[in-house]
Parts: C-alpha cells; sequence; structure tokens
C-alpha cells in the first residue's frame, strides 16, 4: 500500500517533470514549483539517449547508470504517451559515431577498443559503408562506429508530453521560483512558502543555491546548440545521431521530423551565462560542415545556449540529503537519459525501497569528499 505524501518537486526541467509525473502516478500530492517549467537546459537539449558512445574510461558507474537508464526508456515513452495522449519522441534509428582525420580516427580506435573490453557492441565501418547507411555524410569522413542501442529523443516533444501527463494526472503547478529547500518547507521568491512532507530538489544548475548541501557541488556548465532544417533541394540530415570527432573537437548532429537537425557540443565553464557566442557557433557549423557538407544549404532556425547541471564526477546527486529533502539534480549532459532512472528511484525512496544498484554510487553526500567536505 502507497502511502501518500504531499511531495514538492522543486524544478520543471525534464528530470523534475518526470518526478512529478511518476509520483502523482504513485499516488502522491505533488507540487511543481519552477517559475518557467519545460525550459532552461531541457529545452535547448539535443536529446541524445547515448551512454556507450559518449563513455569514457573512469567513468564506469557513469555508463553503467546511463545503461540501466536507457534499457527502461523505450517502457517509460510507452507509458507517457497514454498518460499524455502524444507522442513524446523517442527516435530508435540508432547512433554513429564518426572521425575526420588521423588523430580522430585514433581517439576512435581507442573508443572502439575500450567499449570491447567493457563488453559493449559496436560495429566498425569503413566510409563507404557509413555513406551506404547515410548518404549525407561527407568523403572527409573515412571511418566509424555503428551503436544501434544508443538511441535519442526529441527533447521538446518530450517536454511538452511530461507537462501534460503530470498536470492532467493532479500535479498543481507554481509558477514562482524557489529561494530556498528545507525539511517541510520551499521557500519562494514572492515571499510565501509551500509545506511539504518532502521536497525534491531537481533545479538542475541553479540547485546548488537552494540547499547547503549542494553548494559547493553542483556548477553550472554551458552548452550552445543550432536548429536548422534541411532546405528545398538539400540532401535530407542523417536519419541516424552522428556523433563526430572533427580535428580533435566533438559534434553531434541529431535529427528531428520534418528534416530537422541539432547541431551542438560545445561545452564552457562560464558561470550562469546563457548568451550564444560568435566563436561557438562558428566552431559547431564548421566541425558539423566537416561531417555533413550539405548543411551549408540548410535553414538556420535557433542558437540558444543552456546551463548544464555539472557534478564533480560526471555522476548525478540522487538520494536524500536530509530527512524531508531529496536531491535529483547534477546530471550534466545526461538530465535526458536518465530521466527514467531518476523518477523511478526517487519513487523507491519516497516508500523506503532500496533504488537500484546502479544508483548507489550517485549518492549526493559523496559529493564532500570531492569538494573539501569531511
Amino acid at each position: 500500500m502507497v502511502v501518500s505524501m504531499r511531495v514538492a518537486v522543486v524544478g520543471g526541467g525534464v528530470i523534475g517533470l518526470s518526478v512529478a509525473w511518476a509520483a502523482v502516478r504513485a499516488g502522491h500530492r505533488v507540487v511543481l514549483i519552477d517559475a518557467a517549467p519545460a525550459s532552461g537546459a531541457s529545452w535547448v537539449a539535443g536529446g541524445m539517449l547515448a551512454p556507450v558512445t559518449e563513455a569514457w574510461p573512469g567513468e564506469e558507474h557513469v555508463l553503467a547508470l546511463g545503461s540501466a537508464s536507457l534499457a527502461r526508456w523505450p517502457g517509460f515513452a510507452d507509458r507517457l504517451a497514454a498518460d499524455a495522449g502524444r507522442d513524446p519522441g523517442l527516435r530508435t534509428e540508432g547512433t554513429l559515431v564518426v572521425a575526420v582525420d588521423s588523430a580522430d580516427r585514433a581517439e576512435l580506435a581507442q573508443l572502439a577498443d575500450y567499449l570491447a573490453s567493457l563488453g559493449r557492441q559496436t560495429h566498425r565501418l569503413g566510409s563507404r559503408e557509413l555513406r551506404g547507411l547515410e548518404p549525407s555524410i561527407g568523403t572527409s569522413v573515412r571511418s566509424g562506429l555503428s551503436v544501434p542501442g544508443d538511441l535519442a529523443v526529441d527533447n521538446r516533444m518530450l517536454l511538452a508530453a511530461l507537462r501534460a501527463a503530470a498536470v492532467s494526472g493532479g500535479a498543481e503547478p507554481i509558477a514562482v521560483a524557489a529561494t530556498s529547500v528545507r525539511a517541510g518547507a520551499v521557500e519562494l521568491a514572492n515571499g510565501s512558502t509551500v509545506g511539504c512532507d518532502v521536497a525534491v530538489l531537481a533545479a538542475g544548475a541553479w540547485s546548488g543555491g537552494l540547499h547547503p548541501a549542494l553548494a559547493a557541488s553542483v556548477r553550472p556548465v554551458k552548452g550552445e546548440v543550432i536548429r536548422m532544417r534541411a532546405r528545398a533541394g538539400a540532401l535530407p540530415p542523417p536519419s541516424r545521431t552522428v556523433r563526430a570527432l572533427a580535428q580533435g573537437r566533438q559534434v553531434y548532429l541529431v535529427p528531428r521530423n520534418d528534416n530537422g537537425l541539432v547541431l551542438g557540443a560545445t561545452q564552457y565553464e562560464a558561470g550562469f551565462d546563457t548568451e550564444v557566442t560568435v566563436g561557438g557557433v562558428r566552431d559547431l557549423l564548421h566541425d558539423a560542415e566537416l561531417v555533413v557538407p550539405g548543411i551549408a544549404e540548410y535553414a538556420v532556425l535557433e542558437c540558444a545556449a543552456g546551463l548544464r547541471p555539472g557534478s564533480p564526477d560526471n555522476l548525478p546527486l540522487l538520494g536524500w540529503l536530509e530527512p524531508g529533502v531529496l536531491a535529483a539534480t547534477g546530471h550534466h549532459r545526461n538530465g535526458i537519459l536518465l530521466a527514467p532512472i531518476t523518477a523511478e528511484s526517487v519513487l523507491d525512496l519516497l516508500a523506503g525501497r532500496d533504488v537500484p544498484a546502479e544508483v548507489r554510487a550517485a549518492d549526493p553526500l559523496r559529493a564532500t569528499a570531492y569538494c573539501g567536505g569531511s
């Protein structure tokens, strides 16, 4: 039997909305606190669900957590579509990782060897095989990996579906910013207080300013994206997500419906600056054009920047900060990927159950070890 609690979810990005939807679905009374829900980094994101192609030596816990969440994504999307009455935008075509110059190819080979050592399935491809799969890939791309299990989602379709499902399920939205979170209460910018049994702190890059336990362990990491669309007569964008190593830089190209394409991968430590820079746009376009030359004929629809919530070790901060306050933040580049397992874990914690094994390494109080705490 579920004991219904009043749960205040602080933050209306993909994590907060996923937690709010899961909590109302489980029978809790939910208040969703965010001055501008479905915005911020979640609105800007490319929407990759790619734990394998983003794997990095030394971050095996990140890979394990991402893989566990990816396995939950099809069921998560199906339930969300049913509750929201709309398509959440999951794409299952898979991912290609490609390399341009010789140094990029060497790095790609190292990634392939590393993934093979972990038993992760990839398929090595030559230039002809790559263009057989994706004719828009240029001749400068000489090698690649196919990772069919790494997926993608249209982040804006996802946010709309999550918001609809949470509100229709009974979550009460409060369009006011939170200023602090403590056991039993969330203080708001208008001077009022929202009482609750449990507060879930899911405010992304702003989480560090809302509870002292997170002050030194969540930081903003700026990322820029360009949205574009193939015009009449231009080659259509790739059908798969393409992650590229282009002259030492990373760029991703994520397809959208109606010949749309999202470019991204810039990453800066720039505080809370959300202005798009000329240099960021220049680098994204230069690198993407090396991979898919036809984008020179595309229409630019939008340039935007978002702030990812970084943590000291790239794992999220997921668990109890104190009795009555849960953290669900610090997801860095993987907020959309980790939404299913994060929401599931919050429900487990609310019910007093053990979280999935892959989540245990994300205990938020571990961060004191990285930030000089005792």
